[in-house]
């Protein structure tokens, strides 16, 4: 229903999905095809059987020969037979998550009794998920609101209304109340919700301003990665407006404006049309894709990867109308060092370049 949590399959899968999975696969589900069974595709079959699958998503499952019948994968589209066996095999083994308690920093901006907005560093996951079952934001809230109802160790997402990757920095809003997620989510599904990132992409944009539009959807081969469908044929719809505010020599940094909240939308987006962000090493940012072949600079653009080991992304600007107020709420945080650091060498860089006889 809302595209944040509408997107709840991305709050579940997002951190998760940046990982690296083992190739072993575990059966997740099993069922036995009766003697009775007349002729049906595997996918309509398992529909029946797990009512919070939508076909889609076991066609997807299906691609990924995650669907196995007798022992072997199939498509879609095969249809079971009389005691055949239908398997569902994931790349990780079954784990019911609890939520942990931990005492860990937290950079809270803003708390009352109904909400909090917190500053995510770079590094920390959001929410518990395969290979990531402590330290992560949620861990660090159940501590921090350890007498909260709302807060319930078998919910692996208690008031989360969006989320942010591991390696990305900035504000996100926490609900303390289910009145407060509700509202806040609708707040972000209706797109009344304010978020303005920072970002260093790859190269100089065609525009000093634009707008990205094309759906996001899992990579089909690779799922630790998004891809963008501007055809529309597979994924979510998707917006990004962006701003230039700094040439930078090769790089450029830009204000991004969401409008929609899909899982990696910007790294997405932004790799689409040819300008990746700097050191993003899923989407092939940490590659020198731009400037000369001379070794002094090859190794500036090294040292800069050092500089800022992660995709230089940073949820800069919040906003949003409070619950129960209804005022107005606006939050800014600073760009964190690594990030500002890599701003501040590329400034010296075009300050500096023909001193340094790196020519165009």
């Amino acid at each position: 229903m809302i595209e944040e949590i509408d997107d709840i399959e991305d709050l579940l899968e997002g951190e998760e999905s940046q990982e690296e999975q083992s190739q072993e696969t575990f059966e997740h589900h099993r069922f036995e095809v009766d003697g009775g069974q007349n002729p049906l595709r595997v996918d309509k079959f398992i529909m029946a059987r797990l009512p919070n699958a939508s076909r889609t998503k076991i066609q997807d499952s299906a691609e990924l020969n995650q669907i196995l019948v007798n022992g072997k994968a199939v498509r879609s589209s095969y249809k079971v037979k009389p005691d055949d066996v239908v398997t569902i095999v994931m790349s990780y083994p079954q784990r019911e998550i609890k939520i942990i308690p931990e005492d860990l920093p937290l950079d809270v901006v803003y708390e009352d009794d109904v909400l909090m907005v917190v500053n995510k560093p770079v590094g920390m996951v959001v929410h518990p998920s395969y290979g990531h079952y402590s330290g992560t934001l949620i861990n660090a809230l159940a501590w921090h609101l350890k007498d909260n109802p709302l807060f319930k160790t078998d919910d692996p997402r208690p008031g989360l209304v969006h989320r942010i990757d591991k390696d990305t920095s900035g504000l996100l809003v926490i609900a303390k109340t289910e009145e407060a997620k509700k509202h806040l989510s609708l707040q972000f599904f209706n797109k009344t919700s304010e978020r303005k990132y920072i970002a260093v992409c790859w190269g100089n944009l065609d525009s000093e301003s634009g707008t990205i539009t094309g759906h996001i959807g899992r990579n089909l081969s690779n799922r630790k990665v998004m891809n963008c469908f501007p055809d529309g044929s597979y994924g979510k719809h998707a917006v990004t407006h962006y701003t230039v505010l700094e040439h930078l020599g090769y790089v450029n940094v830009v204000e991004c404006r969401l409008e929609t909240g899909r899982t990696h939308q910007i790294r997405a987006h932004f790799k689409h049309i040819q300008h990746p962000l700097f050191n993003d090493k899923d989407y092939g940012g940490h590659l020198i894709l731009r400037g000369t072949t001379f070794n002094k600079y090859k190794q500036f653009v090294t040292n800069c990867f050092n500089l800022c080991p992660r995709q230089a992304l940073h949820a800069k600007t919040l906003g949003f109308v409070h619950p129960t107020t209804g005022e107005q709420m606006s939050f800014n945080s600073e760009i964190p060092s690594d990030m500002q650091q890599l701003i501040e060498k590329w400034r010296g860089y075009v300050q500096y370049r023909d001193e340094m006889n790196w020519n165009e």
